[in-house]
């Protein structure tokens, strides 16, 4: 058994010991960007020149951010469906919502975050499965009353995963968009191919086409930031060193030490929109004995769980398996894949924070 050193703080709960209680009223005070993003700006975001989408992105928010609380009321649907479309800054001008479409690691949540900090009025910034929660928690009439009164809701990481939230989403984005209030979102996926793979999205084409209906379409392109001429991550430490090298490395740190296993089998009793309240405070996650996950419903969860870690630049020191290996490889090619490889960039840059001591952007 590692010994702590002497001066080193004590280890908090464990996460898998934790059971986060969230009220309606947290839920709506949790709607703003997270730590990583709180300062953010569009001059912070350095486009890259071999991608000059990038650039375009930047000018087409900061157009956009001028037209958020400017026409309260004027935005629904039958009125842009009148107007013409000469450009795509004209359009993303005088359009409901605009959409970030391009692949993990390219700076999407950067960039939406900045949108929300350069807007006027009371905004909303949330990931699409905490609005899901907000409705659940809410219902669906009460969340369109509320956010009726924003100027601007920011969806982050878009994506339809089953045909209730296809439903759901199709009708409080129109809702919103009709109440005159702005919509951006990010998604690695365009909005018309919206859960395709995932469920039988050729039955909800109307919805889907609703949903399409309410953005302009803004496209990222460029290679995962995270990775981008960065040596890969560590390889896993043995187990008998993680705590020992936890505490050696990060003496006051708010260290938090979870077996892989005990783990997992408690994120599948607490619900998603928990999660960032579950990992509350902690600074480091030491992980023991990380094994690929197999059952999908498990493997979402934790995709989850990767997303609030990196929002909370919580370093990672782990053993078991690396994380390009924690999902199979049928998760990594199907339809979910998006997701997956998404995570696993966020965790891979986390373990590199946590053991090598880099900064993880």
């Amino acid at each position: 058994m590692a010994l702590m050193p002497t001066d080193a703080t004590p280890d908090a709960t464990p996460l898998s010991r934790r059971s986060p209680q969230v009220g309606v009223g947290e839920l709506l005070e949790g709607l703003q960007p997270s730590f990583r993003f709180s300062e953010v700006s569009f001059d912070s975001y350095i486009p890259d020149p071999g991608h000059p989408s990038q650039a375009e992105a930047v000018e087409a928010l900061r157009e956009f951010a001028g037209t958020v609380g400017s026409s309260r009321g004027s935005g629904g649907l039958l009125s842009r469906l009148f107007s013409g479309r000469s450009s795509r800054a004209a359009a993303t001008k005088r359009a409901g919502g605009i959409y970030l479409d391009g692949g993990f690691g390219v700076g999407k949540t950067h960039l939406l975050a900045s949108l929300y900090h350069a807007s006027p009025g009371q905004r909303a910034f949330g990931t699409f499965v905490e609005y899901t929660n907000l409705v659940g928690a809410l219902s669906f009439r009460r969340t369109v009353d509320v956010l009726s009164d924003y100027s601007l809701v920011c969806i982050d990481e878009f994506e339809l995963d089953d045909p209730g939230d296809t439903v759901l989403m199709s009708r409080l984005m129109r809702e919103l968009t009709d109440a005159g209030v702005k919509l951006a979102a990010t998604s690695n996926t365009l909005p018309g191919s919206l859960g395709e793979g995932r469920f039988a999205a050729s039955d909800f084409q109307r919805e889907i086409q609703v949903l399409a209906d309410q953005f302009s379409v803004v496209r990222v392109d460029g290679e995962d930031f995270r990775h981008r001429g960065l040596p890969e991550a560590p390889p896993p430490l043995a187990t008998e060193q993680l705590e020992e090298f936890a505490h050696a490395h990060h003496r006051e740190a708010e260290i938090v030490v979870d077996d892989f296993d005990a783990l997992t089998a408690h994120l599948t009793q607490v619900h998603p929109s928990r999660y960032r309240q579950l990992i509350s405070g902690v600074e480091v996650l030491v992980l023991k004995d990380v094994t690929t996950i197999d059952a999908q419903s498990l493997a979402l969860r934790f995709v989850v769980l990767a997303d609030r870690l990196y929002d909370q630049d919580v370093k990672i020191i782990a053993s078991g398996v690396p994380f390009d290996q924690l999902f199979t490889e049928e998760m990594m090619s199907g339809g979910y894949m998006k997701k997956y490889h998404r995570a696993v960039s966020r965790l891979t840059a986390l373990a590199r924070s946590g053991q090598m001591g880099e900064q993880a952007l």
